[in-house]
């Protein structure tokens, strides 16, 4: 037991700041949480995949990353081992492993990324471009697409 008393940092999903990395870029990243907001090396966002997008080929020499998928389908590839994956499936990539997740879907992908330890991930995200959450992705990451109307 610690002395040391943990208030919870609460978020809804308005408050996510998302960006784009590169201009060209075809996959956006909403940042849940990150080092400073955490106070721990990890990175916790949801990346939001066009019709067709994906992420360029990339490796992180220390941290795991694991992708829990939201909503969507695609195909997920780790050094040259590529499987199809759909809504519910996880993902855990290896630390040095190259990886990319491609949209192959009809619909937006959306994918719940977690990587520890941060090893700069967040920073690189912060240093994009800012772009809006639209109404899809508000509904998706607020779970109103999965509301049963009666």
């Amino acid at each position: 037991m610690t002395d040391r008393c943990m208030i919870p940092v609460v978020k809804s999903s308005r408050d996510y700041q998302a960006f784009r990395i590169s201009p060209r870029d075809t996959n956006r990243l909403a940042i849940v949480f990150d080092p400073e907001i955490a106070d721990t090396s990890l990175t916790v966002c949801i990346e939001i995949f066009d019709i067709g997008g994906k992420t360029p080929p990339n490796r992180h020499q220390l941290a795991v990353e694991m992708f829990f998928i939201l909503k969507g389908e695609g195909v997920a590839t780790c050094d040259g081992k590529t499987v199809r994956i759909q809504t519910g499936d996880s993902i855990l990539v290896p630390a040095t492993g190259t990886h990319i997740i491609e949209n192959t879907g009809s619909t937006r992908l959306y994918a719940l990324c977690i990587m520890v330890p941060n090893e700069n991930f967040a920073e690189l995200i912060r240093s994009g471009t800012p772009v809006e959450l639209d109404e899809e992705d508000l509904r998706v990451l607020s779970r109103q697409d999965a509301l049963i109307r009666v």
